[in-house]
């Protein structure tokens, strides 16, 4: 398709409190979390949105927005401040119907926002989420819009049935439109789940968005009202099958597991890729990592920038960050900043940004099912313990 012709525009919901990854968002809003070393969160989409050519993003923050929105700036990291290009933070705002204020759901967001898409008026309008770790083609995706003649096309993947209740489900017809939405159903119907990526012909949004907007018992949300709405309406809609690696990271776990399954030879998510499946993202430079002769390394990811004396295995350490001696790193996640001093040992951990464990110091423990964390900047205690499971 000839993005020339057809206008899109792609608005990224990165406003959530993410509040399921406790202390790690308490100061830091869930896209701007740190993941895989040298990025966060939000690189993902916004890289997927480049690398699809989408050269218009509109980034709707809300709660802990400062970070974030020194992060992104201007959008140069992604090449998104050109001269045909923009990457533009919208927070809420006042306005003088005072339909206004904290976005109250998903789709309320994208309603206040409805002069902003406006102003580039375009055909097609994608809507992504800023907390999922993903490589995705959103060109393919609209072109399977297109050529479907549908209103609203969905990306779904499909999911063991034993956890499609935890989804949205949406029900097929053979030709992949769809004819059921079921939000979280008690007994899905099928395995086909919502990934919360949405491409919709702009008119029938913005439409929508605004008879939803009236309706005093709405959710204001899109999987809750705008989706079932259409549906009832009689509006075509698609699902698009997504068979890649998807994480939706809004959990400790989810987080831990997602930065573990970078490792290895074969890792279940490769950062590494072609010139299209590029991850960019806004790092400030560092002096190359040093590896001490008595420090050993075993199945990790080091970004650069670290001082590595002591031990890590099967973890991932982020930009500069300092492995004493005698430290062993075993399992676990060390976000960017981190200060580990000798004879620490950290197992089954997630290391908050700029947090430091002190001498002799032990965090975790052997049992993956039970993750400690250290929150942005704290500090465990010379020689105490935070047990595995515990937060700090």
């Amino acid at each position: 398709m000839n993005f020339q012709k057809k206008r899109v525009i792609a608005m990224l919901l990165a406003g959530g409190q993410g509040s399921r990854l406790k202390v790690l968002t308490q100061k830091t809003a869930k896209p701007a979390v740190p993941f895989g070393g040298k990025y966060r969160i939000i690189d993902f989409p916004l890289s997927n949105c480049v690398n699809s050519g989408i050269d218009t993003v509109g980034i709707l923050t809300q709660y802990q927005p400062l970070e974030l929105n020194e992060y992104i700036g201007n959008g140069q990291p992604w090449g998104l401040n050109k001269t045909q290009s923009c990457a533009q933070v919208l927070p809420p705002y006042e306005r003088f119907d005072k339909k206004s204020g904290w976005y109250k759901g998903t789709a309320n967001a994208i309603y206040q926002n409805i002069d902003f898409v406006d102003r580039f008026d375009p055909d097609y309008v994608v809507i992504l989420s800023g907390d999922h770790i993903y490589k995705m083609d959103y060109n393919a995706m609209v072109e399977y819009h297109v050529a479907n003649n549908a209103s609203c096309t969905i990306a779904v993947r499909n999911v063991p049935l034993a956890e499609a209740s935890r989804f949205g489900i949406l029900n097929t017809n053979p030709d992949n439109s769809i004819y059921e939405f079921e939000e979280k159903p008690k007994k899905p119907k099928s395995t086909n789940a919502s990934m919360g990526i949405y491409c919709f012909n702009w008119s029938v949004l913005r439409e929508a968005l605004i008879a939803d907007e009236e309706d005093e018992k709405s959710s204001n949300d899109f999987g809750k009202n705008i989706i079932p709405n259409l549906l009832n309406a009689g509006h075509k809609m698609m699902a698009y099958n997504f068979d890649g690696y998807w994480k939706d990271v809004g959990t400790i776990s989810s987080l831990w597991e997602a930065n573990m399954e970078l490792l290895g030879k074969e890792p279940e998510f490769n950062l590494r890729g072609g010139e299209h499946e590029k991850i960019y993202a806004r790092n400030h430079a560092h002096p190359s990592s040093y590896i001490d002769d008595d420090a050993k390394t075993v199945d990790c990811l080091i970004a650069e920038g670290c001082e590595v004396y002591g031990t890590v295995r099967h973890s991932v350490i982020s930009v500069g960050c300092t492995i004493g001696k005698g430290v062993l790193v075993e399992d676990s996640v060390v976000m960017p900043g981190v200060v580990i001093e000798d004879g620490a040992i950290v197992r089954h951990a997630i290391l908050g940004e700029n947090s430091r464990v002190e001498k002799n110091a032990v965090v975790g423990g052997c049992d993956k099912k039970d993750i400690s964390v250290t929150s942005k900047g704290a500090v465990v205690k010379a020689n105490t313990v935070l047990a595995a499971g515990d937060m700090l």
